[in-house]
């Protein structure tokens, strides 16, 4: 694996070792079928829903994805008021990443074109999917592909496309929480595209009250059966969506600062549904990773000597940040 490659430092042994409350067999038997048939529908009916409007294609997407996740027994809230306001035009949305539950949870409230890794492609069932979709895939691990990937969500956005993209470029556990890569950003201001931040956050609801729950996330070297499994075994599972206002065009110089005014507002946002304080570092904010403190001096400043990507080529570097 590269060392460029956006990485978390969630696991399971860390971050889902908290149990948590399960339905019987036979619910979660029940849960499964449920999801398989509306799964295959899906994969059945997309040729006849790709002769419809795009206005009503989406509409149909939107419903089938949010379907979707209910069936595997995720009750879904959406919130947003002005932010949930359909824009008109290409829009960039991005979102935290938590599970593989955030591509349909997204799509439920804002339906569009995916961003996503290029194993996507080959995976069962949501690979062929995903194709069907136009997804725009992305060789990770080949950075001389990135600017081909940019340019081509920005002939997205300025055809009037949604592109749905979750900048932290790895899955986190929700408790913990990356900071949004640069990259992406560069579609928008390319394109003049507002860019619409959205607020994912996975709950526990029942009997004993409102918790934060991990037990949606699909997080380092966890298998997509095994979160399945988790997933629908769990009770009162809580999908909450919070669709935030939208960044205007022009209103920041450049990628960095508008990738930060997104994960700002993402992250204010889990905040606000959460009441832990802001910071960085600790179940509160963002993880720093360790090479990142390189030659900081306790309490601020920073040593003498080079960052560790001050030594890389240009591209690299680039796309580090």
């Amino acid at each position: 694996m590269s060392a460029w490659l956006p990485s978390a430092p969630c696991t399971p042994q860390d971050c889902l070792a908290e149990p948590a409350p399960s339905v019987a067999g036979p619910h979660r038997a029940v849960r499964c079928l449920a999801a398989l048939g509306v799964l295959l529908c899906g994969i059945v009916l997309s040729p006849l829903a790709r002769r419809c409007s795009p206005a009503r294609r989406d509409r149909l997407a939107a419903r089938w994805c949010r379907a979707v996740v209910q069936a595997f027994g995720v009750r879904v809230r959406v919130t947003g008021g002005e932010g949930a306001r359909v824009l008109p035009g290409g829009v960039l949305v991005v979102a935290n990443h938590v599970s593989w539950l955030d591509v349909p949870l997204v799509a439920s409230v804002r339906p569009g074109r995916n961003l996503a890794k290029s194993e996507v492609a080959a995976y069962p069932v949501l690979g062929p999917l995903a194709a069907k979709g136009a997804t725009i895939f992305l060789e990770r691990d080949r950075l001389r592909a990135l600017p081909g990937t940019v340019a081509e969500m920005a002939a997205a956005l300025r055809a009037g496309s949604t592109v749905v993209a979750f900048p932290e470029g790895s899955t986190w556990c929700g408790q913990e929480h990356g900071h949004f890569r640069n990259a992406v950003f560069q579609a928008a201001l390319d394109a003049g595209a507002p860019v619409q931040p959205v607020r994912i956050r996975y709950r526990l609801d029942g009997p004993w009250g409102q918790r934060s729950a991990a037990v949606a996330a699909f997080v380092g070297e966890d298998t997509l059966l095994a979160s399945l499994r988790r997933v629908v075994a769990a009770r009162g599972l809580v999908a909450e969506v919070t669709v935030l206002p939208p960044i205007a065009p022009g209103s920041h110089a450049d990628r960095a600062a508008l990738a930060r005014a997104a994960r700002a507002a993402v992250g204010g946002a889990e905040r606000a549904g959460t009441g832990e304080p802001a910071g960085i570092g600790g179940r509160a904010g963002i993880r720093v990773p360790r090479e990142a403190l390189h030659g900081v001096r306790p309490g601020g400043g920073r040593l003498p000597g080079p960052h560790p990507s001050e030594g890389a080529p240009r591209a690299q570097r680039d796309a580090h940040r």
